[in-house]
């Protein structure tokens, strides 16, 4: 975990002192950051894949009766569970990327023994790192919000149904609260001249009944919430990155390199 300059120091200071130095030079922050976004990772990639497939059910039965109404949407979402494994393949190997390198900084910030010294092209490194993860935190807060667009629809369906059946309760003609629809077309998750695009009444309080309405909506709940976690651990490799390059240009004003 850290350079040693003379071999038999290890033992010298015996193997609690050697661990209490190796636990020192652990990056906590770039740790619990990398923890954090494999969880939110796995979250939004495993919830999203499969909230997108039950989507697709929900729509193609009853919101669309033409196969030609909801092609689009279909293939945006067979398109889009592709990007899920590229995203999620990519951020394991940048998590472990910026584990490392938060190992690499800590390490030569700390300079335990002296052998160990931060160099121009480490220095480089890390604002590499820093301005990439700049990049990637703009995009995913453009994803954060995105996630939350079926989160809005399916809530506002749920409420919808709920108003339903209060007046259903209320009111003894059910012809009364037959005008009250959710309207897919609206969300942009069919075109406008699909049929019947919208559903009305007691046949959208049926809806929210069904198990699949349920399940869809707590698996895009918890890929918004896995979304929301890998911006923090995002945030947290920002900060921690940052600070280290920080106090790497400090050490190399200081003439130690």
């Amino acid at each position: 975990m850290f350079p040693v300059r003379q071999p038999w120091l290890c033992k010298a200071l015996g193997c609690y002192d050697c661990c209490v130095r190796c636990i020192g030079a652990v990056p906590y922050p770039s740790l619990v950051a990398t923890l954090l976004c494999y969880a939110g990772m796995a979250l939004f990639c495993g919830c999203g894949h499969e909230a997108l497939s039950q989507t697709e059910v929900l729509v193609e039965t009853y919101f669309a009766r033409n196969v030609q109404d909801y092609v689009a949407m279909a293939s945006f979402i067979k398109y889009f569970q592709y990007v899920i494994y590229g995203l999620a393949s990519f951020f394991f190997l940048y998590g472990i990327l910026l584990l490392a390198e938060g190992f690499y900084t800590t390490s030569a910030v700390k300079q335990t023994f002296g052998e160990f010294r931060s160099t121009q092209c480490g220095r480089c490194l890390s604002l590499t790192f820093i301005i990439v993860t700049y990049i990637l935190a703009f995009i995913w807060l453009a994803v954060f919000a995105f996630s939350a667009i079926p989160v809005f629809f399916l809530f506002n369906m749920e409420q919808t149904c709920h108003n339903i059946n209060i007046l259903a309760e209320t009111t003894p003609s059910i012809n009364q609260h037959g005008w009250i629809c959710m309207d897919a077309r609206q969300f942009g998750l069919l075109p406008w001249n699909a049929m019947p695009g919208k559903s009305c009444g007691m046949t959208l309080a049926s809806i929210c009944k069904t198990s699949e309405f349920y399940v869809t909506y707590d698996l895009y709940i918890a890929a918004f919430a896995g979304a929301g976690i890998t911006l923090l651990a995002l945030f947290l490799y920002l900060v921690a990155t940052t600070y280290n390059y920080a106090v790497l240009r400090f050490l190399g004003r200081k003439g130690i390199r």
